[in-house]
């Protein structure tokens, strides 16, 4: 069975595989990730894989490196599924071309944008070849609301959850609507532009922030929130006879 960790900047996952199949993810704190060693008890691992956005504390990356099995971390130099155009690859968040490797395994030789909505939006592009040409940031859901609050002298922090206008009321409503529908604007229009230029475009949409948004779009959307994971264990399994 294979390990997966995926630390980010809000939280930490740990995703158990058998094979290809998900067995079942936790969530985690991405300080400490103090429920790793139950996790490990609970199934029989035989190798692990890691990435990580953040820098780690010194008690996590202690704990790992005693791990039992093969840890791989996934980094600029290891080998991937796909080609790899990113211009400054030292700088790239591996989650970001986890989300790229699983799309392309589920729909090989097809052009594929990856919008993974999380702490930031982000939008990844592979080519039916199998090229990732990179991607783009941008503020995510909670980072919009928070930025409103706290970079203006009145505006209240609002929460997502609540009513919701085609135009606000108050400025609560106006505040949700605004970031509400400037992400699916955003989504959308990012969306349409790609399809314009790559006409049998899919697109995969995965994360933790929980939106909807009604589109004539729909019939290429494929929502997976685990796709990260199943990317990162993908590249485990490319990896098998290097750890």
């Amino acid at each position: 069975m294979n390990l997966v960790i995926d630390i980010g900047n809000t939280v930490a996952k740990l995703a158990a595989f058998d094979g290809d199949e998900l067995k079942e993810v936790v969530l985690d704190s991405n300080r400490t990730l103090e429920r790793l060693p139950e996790f490990c008890r609970k199934y029989p691992f035989e190798r692990a894989i890691a990435v990580t956005v953040i820098d780690l504390e010194e008690a996590v990356a202690k704990s790992l490196k005693g791990l039992p099995f093969p840890l791989l971390w996934l980094d600029r130099n290891t080998p991937l599924p796909v080609e790899n155009l990113y211009e400054t690859p030292q700088t790239l968040g591996y989650d970001r071309m986890a989300a790229v490797v699983a799309a392309n395994a589920r729909f090989p030789g097809r052009d594929l944008l990856v919008i993974d909505a999380g702490t930031c939006i982000t939008y990844e592009f592979v080519d039916a070849r199998g090229r990732y040409h990179g991607g783009n940031i941008s503020p995510g859901m909670q980072m919009r609301f928070k930025a409103l609050h706290h970079l203006t002298a009145h505006l209240p922090l609002v929460q997502a959850e609540g009513r919701l206008l085609p135009l606000g009321k108050d400025t609560e409503t106006a505040i949700r609507a605004g970031v509400l529908k400037g992400m699916e604007y955003e989504i959308t229009g990012y969306i349409r532009e790609m399809k314009h230029k790559y006409p049998e475009l899919l697109v995969f949409l995965t994360g933790g922030d929980d939106f909807s948004f009604d589109t004539n779009l729909k019939s290429i959307i494929f929502a997976d929130r685990f796709l990260v994971l199943k990317g990162l264990n993908r590249i485990l399994g490319y990896n098998n006879d290097k750890i």
